[in-house]
């Protein structure tokens, strides 16, 4: 991986966790915890994405999917918060 796909990486994971954040109401972490929450979730969301057998291409594509994945990972981390 060169230092421009690196760079544009990090740049959709922020966006994605800050997105999330702001989907969720506040439960962002932060700008580190965000790209780290938009990293994940778009882990999550290549995932969830594939298993549905949907495919999002582009970097609005990339955004979308990773935000589906952080907005599920907060959901996640908000219930194993309550319990």
């Amino acid at each position: 991986m060169d230092v421009q796909s690196l760079i544009i990486f990090l740049v959709i994971g922020a966006v994605a966790g800050w997105l999330a954040g702001l989907i969720m109401k506040g439960r962002g972490f932060g700008l580190l915890g965000n790209i780290i929450v938009g990293i994940i979730g778009a882990v999550v969301g290549g995932f969830l994405f594939g298993t549905l057998g949907l495919a999002a291409g582009g970097l609005i594509g990339s955004i979308g999917t990773a935000t589906v994945g952080a907005v599920v990972l907060l959901f996640l981390i908000g219930l194993i918060k309550k319990a």
